[in-house]
């Protein structure tokens, strides 16, 4: 029995490829989520009227991995201090947020934000969003295991 968890993270891509290495995940797609538009192209979301975030929907084994390692994973591979971007990628569809599927994802979710916030580790505050789980709009084929179909040797932070 698997269960989903979905975040934002900046660019796709990266996320999808480093979410796909740990032990436990059953599948990662690319796409969108937190928006007002039905079925949402890569030109509508980067135009950034949708309201969309590049997304990753995690599938997972709770047995084989806990929920909080997958939090502790995404608060690794971004700053989840930039509000609306991630490195050189600007605007609201890059944004960190953590989408949540269950009231256990969230209250998790809200924890683990707390927990790094209470760490000192960043100077700045947390800009990561917590939301509920919306549409997964399945982004183009095209953008589905990116590094993997171009050859591109690449880690998130």
């Amino acid at each position: 029995m698997t269960e989903k968890a979905t975040f934002g993270a900046g660019c796709f891509w990266g996320v999808e490829a480093a979410f796909r290495r740990i032990e436990g995940v059953t599948d990662a797609a690319c796409g969108y989520m937190g928006g007002h538009f039905s079925n949402p192209g890569y030109r509508d979301v980067c135009a950034g009227d949708t309201g969309h975030a590049e997304v990753v929907q995690v599938e997972f084994d709770p047995a084989r991995l806990p929920y909080d390692d997958l939090l502790r994973a995404f608060w690794e591979m971004h700053d989840p201090t930039q509000l609306n971007r991630q490195g050189p990628d600007v605007g609201e569809q890059y944004r960190s947020v953590i989408f949540f599927h269950s009231p256990e994802q969230k209250q998790s979710a809200q924890r683990s934000k707390e927990q790094l916030e209470q760490s000192g580790r960043f100077s700045r505050p947390i800009a990561t969003a917590i939301e509920e789980a919306q549409t997964f709009w399945r982004a183009e084929e095209y953008h589905q295991r990116y590094f993997e179909k171009n050859n591109i040797k690449w880690t998130c932070h």
